[in-house]
């Protein structure tokens, strides 16, 4: 199922070549023998480049009935991302399109530069109806490619102009790249930004988020945000026991310290390929300690990897669950925040106007 590479590739979380073998894809193995020989011939291996694909769906929006997550529809600018968190439960996504959920995921982009259209001509059906709208439930809406093509700018221009609310999630400053669009929106009443934080520890972040954000250049994204007068929500997320657990008083802390006026948890989820695909990173950069991170996962996961099962698989059990359940409530009150309450403004929208039709009043 998976093929080693060499260890600690530098930049990258993944540290294999994971094959999907749930749709019955063939596996490769790669002879030692064979690769040393090819290696005295062309040299060292040449370093992971990203690509980006350009695609243009036909529709925008995803719609959900899932009893566990607290929005009915989504955006997604971007399919894999270059950040490259190596427990991201986004990555078997990329299987579906016989791509790796490993190295592929972070190197094998793609872009869909209709989105904003797409978008615009959805909210202008006479049958549609507002609620929130979440970006970056799947992949980072502000990974590093959002530079280069703006897409989720573009995204939250068309809200703005609909008067559509927005919810978003990442774990890049980046976002303060659209302060001025973000607080124009917060005037209305329209976003509620929630920016993960993993650890305070660069260079654990190094490895477990190669291409996000330093610890303390979120930190300050979300203080901007605070004085910019955008709703905010500190996510300290995932949780890794053993590994990220010890930073969850601190980042509590220093995000109130930051205006910040709500805080969440998530301990980290391991579905499909993502679980091997932890298992070898800690085989990489924690090999004195794997067997007890897994063994604290598996105790909150009913003794499993993952739990994939609605109405559980958002709430982990256990002692170790309710230890650092306790710990969070008990930060939490000491730093005096509550839980996230965004009551976001859907009677403001307004379709938007298409073919140079006067939008109706």
């Amino acid at each position: 199922m998976e093929r080693r590479l060499d260890p600690a590739i530098a930049g990258r979380g993944a540290q294999g070549s994971l094959v999907p073998t749930r749709f019955g894809l063939a596996t490769r193995e790669t002879d030692g023998d064979w690769r040393d020989y090819m290696a005295q011939l062309d040299g060292p291996p040449v370093k992971l480049r990203t690509t980006v694909t350009e695609e243009r769906p036909k529709t925008i929006l995803n719609f959900n009935t899932s009893p566990d997550i607290g929005f009915d529809r989504s955006v997604n600018a971007y399919r894999g991302c270059e950040h490259g968190c190596v427990y991201c439960f986004a990555r078997p996504t990329h299987a579906y399109h016989d791509l790796s959920p490993g190295l592929d995921f972070e190197t094998k982009l793609f872009a869909k530069p209709n989105a904003a259209e797409l978008l615009r001509a959805t909210f202008a059906k006479p049958k549609y109806r507002p609620k929130p709208l979440a970006m970056g439930t799947n992949t980072d809406p502000y990974q590093p490619i959002e530079r280069r093509y703006r897409i989720t700018r573009q995204v939250l221009e068309v809200c703005l102009d609909a008067r559509h609310p927005v919810t978003i999630t990442t774990k890049s400053d980046r976002v303060c790249d659209d302060i001025e669009l973000l607080a124009a929106m917060a005037e209305l009443g329209l976003v509620a930004v929630a920016i993960s934080v993993t650890s305070l520890d660069p260079r654990l972040s190094g490895k477990l988020e190669p291409r996000a954000a330093a610890p303390a250049k979120r930190l300050a994204a979300l203080g901007r945000l605070v004085d910019a007068g955008v709703p905010v929500h500190c996510s300290v997320a995932p949780v890794i026991p053993a590994i990220t657990d010890e930073f969850m008083e601190e980042i509590v802390a220093r995000a109130a310290a930051l205006g910040v006026k709500s805080c969440g948890w998530i301990p980290i989820r391991l579905p499909h390929e993502v679980a091997p695909l932890f298992r070898e990173w800690l085989s990489v950069h924690f090999p004195e300690r794997g067997d007890k991170v897994m063994h604290i996962v598996q105790s909150i996961r009913g003794g499993r990897d993952n739990d994939p099962d609605f109405f559980t698989r958002m709430k982990p059990s256990g002692v170790w669950a309710e230890l650092f359940r306790a710990r969070f409530r008990l930060a939490c009150k000491r730093a005096g925040l509550g839980k996230a309450r965004f009551d976001l403004d859907c009677t403001r929208f307004r379709a938007p106007e298409i073919g140079g039709q006067l939008r109706l009043l």
